[in-house]
């Protein structure tokens, strides 16, 4: 499995209120590529910080937040694991997709590719529901377990980025627009 069949499936699960806050690089421009909406919060330059933003979207509404996360930036940020277990609610799902590089800068290798062990960490910081998963059937079981119940996910896939674009929309436009719709479709 790759990134982007892994933003393919999180967008099929997500409702059209529901918030997709994606991590900075390649992952928001193929979230953009799969299915660019108001509804989406493409970081552009501040890696280590989607996991922290998808928890204050999630503090602050209902509807299901969904973070699209890399090991390199939960790593960047690891201490928001512990946040996490603090704060979250259950409205909060954090997908780490964990392809042991950092593929927006060249494929060098993260931690990950050696002794670090992301759901050792989300577990230690006192996380209870946290899943590994390695293919898409068991994403697709723990999105739907996801219901009702604040869940991180690690999902191990294969580097690579897919061919996709530039995201045409400046970042001060994106972030109108977010919060637009958060006004908009307030729960």
């Amino acid at each position: 499995m790759k990134r982007i069949d892994v933003i393919r499936t999180i967008v099929a699960y997500a409702e059209m209120d529901d918030l997709i806050i994606s991590n900075l690089g390649f992952p928001s421009r193929e979230l953009y590529a799969v299915a660019d909406r108001p509804g989406n919060f493409y970081m552009l330059g501040s890696m280590g910080l989607a996991s922290s933003i998808g928890l204050g979207c999630a503090m602050g509404t209902k509807r299901k937040v969904y973070v699209l996360d890399g090991d390199g930036s939960v790593l960047m940020n690891a201490g928001s694991l512990a946040t996490i277990a603090q704060y979250a609610s259950n409205n909060l799902c954090l997908v780490i997709i964990d392809n042991k590089v950092y593929g927006s800068t060249g494929n060098q290798p993260t931690h990950t590719a050696g002794n670090t062990d992301l759901v050792a960490l989300a577990r230690a910081a006192g996380n209870r529901n946290v899943t590994r998963v390695r293919h898409a059937a068991g994403l697709r079981a723990a999105l739907q377990r996801f219901d009702g119940k604040q869940s991180i996910i690690v999902v191990d896939t294969e580097p690579g980025n897919a061919s996709v674009g530039i995201i045409p929309i400046r970042p001060e436009d994106i972030a109108q627009r977010f919060m637009r719709f958060l006004r908009n479709t307030a729960t």
